[in-house]
């Protein structure tokens, strides 16, 4: 007759390992990346984390942080990480208190100005700003300053800082230049230069034949390039600036444990060539650009005060407005 105690613990071991074999961890992700990469991160994380199961969910920036204060406000903020566009935005959630530092092992990897020295926030990608042209253009500009001669009057095209973070953070860099300063801008509007809406206006107008000539984030032009556009990407010799696609812990992450894997995991040689195989410039030194792009040694970059651009984000704005709509 079988023993009642031993066929207790039987049963209750039976009843528990199912239990025990499906626990995961969670974590929750609210991200900016288009909705193909998003899907593409979260599949290589899970790949190589398959004890954690991520949820996200994918907005833009602004439309993100409008949802997560609510959220905050109402007392129901579900996000453990964040990775968005810029570096601006999350100096601003780290003044309010609302990031978690880690010092992530993967951080020796990486140049100092790519993440905040607390660990409150880390670059994983480069997405620069330079010069695309018409392949029938008759100039190829090298330089910043290009643009600002007779040569390209009324044939330049850029994108908004009113309209575009990449176009804020790219004016609020070159503004910071002795060399460029406010004169730059004043100088592009008086030689004909116009600003409206994003990067994909900027490249139809190029693409069309509209303008010749604009300002660009380097991957929209380098892959229409490459399906056969007529539009070609320049770095300028003067350098480029760039968004970094920041990715951070937010204080009140329920999950913290399975955070730390997803940053350190965007940090590795792993994660890192997952960007360039997404078709950006990966943010670690150690992996070779995607095709397209220069090699990393080629490539000069202007320094963004975040703190900076932030504090100055509403009169930079007010200031551009007054030159070009003067």
């Amino acid at each position: 007759m079988p023993c009642p105690t031993l066929h207790r613990w039987i049963l209750t071991t039976a009843l528990a390992m199912p239990v025990m074999a499906f626990a995961q961890e969670s974590l929750i992700l609210y991200t900016s990346q288009p909705n193909t990469d998003a899907q593409m991160t979260v599949d290589a994380f899970t790949a190589a984390h398959p004890e954690i199961k991520v949820e996200w969910v994918r907005d833009g920036t602004t439309q993100l942080m409008t949802r997560l204060r609510a959220e905050m406000s109402a007392g129901v903020s579900k996000p453990d990480v964040l990775l968005i566009a810029d570096s601006v935005t999350m100096e601003s959630l780290n003044r309010e208190g609302l990031l978690h530092p880690y010092l992530s092992p993967e951080r020796s990897q990486y140049d100092s100005e790519l993440y905040h020295q607390e660990g409150y926030y880390y670059g994983t990608k480069m997405i620069t700003t330079g010069i695309a042209y018409h392949t029938q253009a008759p100039l190829k500009p090298d330089s910043w300053k290009s643009l600002t001669t007779s040569d390209y009057r009324n044939q330049v095209v850029m994108p908004s800082p009113l309209y575009s973070g990449a176009a804020l953070i790219h004016l609020a860099a070159l503004t910071d230049q002795a060399e460029m300063g406010w004169d730059y801008y004043q100088q592009l509007q008086n030689n004909g230069a116009t600003a409206h809406g994003g990067n994909g206006g900027v490249l139809t107008a190029i693409t069309s034949g509209t303008k010749p000539y604009g300002v660009i984030v380097d991957f929209m032009a380098i892959r229409e390039a490459a399906k056969g556009s007529p539009i070609q990407f320049v770095f300028p010799e003067e350098g480029v600036t760039a968004v970094t696609e920041p990715v951070a812990i937010l204080k009140q992450a329920d999950n913290m444990e399975a955070a730390q894997k997803f940053v350190d995991f965007l940090l590795s040689a792993t994660g890192q060539k997952l960007v360039r195989e997404q078709g950006y410039l990966p943010a670690r030194a150690d992996i070779d650009p995607p095709e397209g792009f220069p090699a990393r040694s080629e490539i000069k970059m202007i320094p963004l005060d975040a703190g900076k651009a932030l504090d100055n984000a509403e009169s930079n704005k007010q200031r551009f407005s007054d030159i070009f709509s003067g």
